[in-house]
């Protein structure tokens, strides 16, 4: 049995990553980002990419979305390569970007123009339902600037997941905000996936963050990208982040993360 089916036991492979590798500029301002990342995610599984700055994984996930071409390799979902944006693969960036001039169902209802085939009627079902799911159908008529940071990110987590896309992308969309925040968007994305079972990809440079959201942890290291180790975290649902038990898992990742930063061939930034 090799690593990886012990990582994903039962699991069909939902995106594939093939050697991908990845180079920005060219001569002695190159950087190569990437270098032959190989990688499956299973179908409904929660993969956290974890590793420090500049170690390629926001690039990846750019990749994995179509919205960045790669230099080698290839990228496969359910069987079919991936040459563009598609509905099937949806992003949530670190940044909401929300439409100010919209209110909170207009965001929604603008999302679901990804959805074809529905009448206006069924996509503010849809709307509502999705904001009933982050827990905000109170504010379906508000204003962005009237929300909080963590309602615009649930918002954005809604709007991301109304479409119904195969698979959600999500890259560090909790760093810029407050610990308790945070801390209450980790309940919320554990919930939303158990209901919902989709496949995700979630890439963090928070280790603990990634060992309470994960079935499984990806991690790389820098100059250029290269994947490491992986672990998989079998803690039930849902994980509290300051448990003793998830305390555990995050130590292990964060003693191989400095072991790796320590190697001759991943030098430090």
């Amino acid at each position: 049995m090799t690593l990886q089916q012990e990582l994903t036991p039962n699991a069909p492979a939902k995106l594939v990553v093939d050697e991908v590798s990845k180079t920005f500029g060219t001569g002695r301002r190159a950087v190569h980002a990437l270098d032959r990342i190989s990688l499956q995610v299973g179908e409904g599984e929660f993969v956290c990419l974890v590793g420090p700055s500049g170690c390629g994984k926001s690039t990846l996930l750019n990749i994995i979305a179509g919205l960045e071409p790669a230099d080698g390799g290839s990228i496969l979902a359910d069987g079919a390569p991936v040459s563009g944006p598609g509905r099937d693969r949806m992003v949530m960036f670190q940044e909401h970007a929300l439409f100010p001039w919209l209110d909170v169902m207009g965001n929604l209802m603008f999302g679901l123009r990804l959805k074809p085939g529905l009448r206006d009627s069924e996509r503010r079902d849809v709307a509502m339902y999705y904001l009933k799911l982050v827990g905000l159908e109170r504010f379906k008529n508000a204003n962005i600037h009237e929300l909080s940071g963590g309602m615009k990110q649930r918002i954005a987590l809604a709007r991301a997941l109304a479409p119904n896309p195969k698979v959600l992308l999500m890259d560090e969309p909790f760093a810029a905000l407050d610990a308790l925040t945070r801390e209450q968007l980790y309940g919320d994305i554990q919930r939303i996936w158990q209901e919902r079972k989709k496949t995700i990809v979630f890439v963090t440079h928070n280790v603990r963050e990634a060992a309470c959201l994960g079935d499984r942890v990806v991690l790389f290291s820098p100059n250029p990208g290269r994947v490491q180790e992986q672990f998989r975290v079998d803690l039930p649902r849902p994980r509290d982040i300051n448990s003793p038990e998830l305390a555990g898992h995050a130590t292990k990742i964060m003693r191989a993360l400095k072991g790796h930063l320590q190697t001759p061939d991943s030098p430090t930034e």
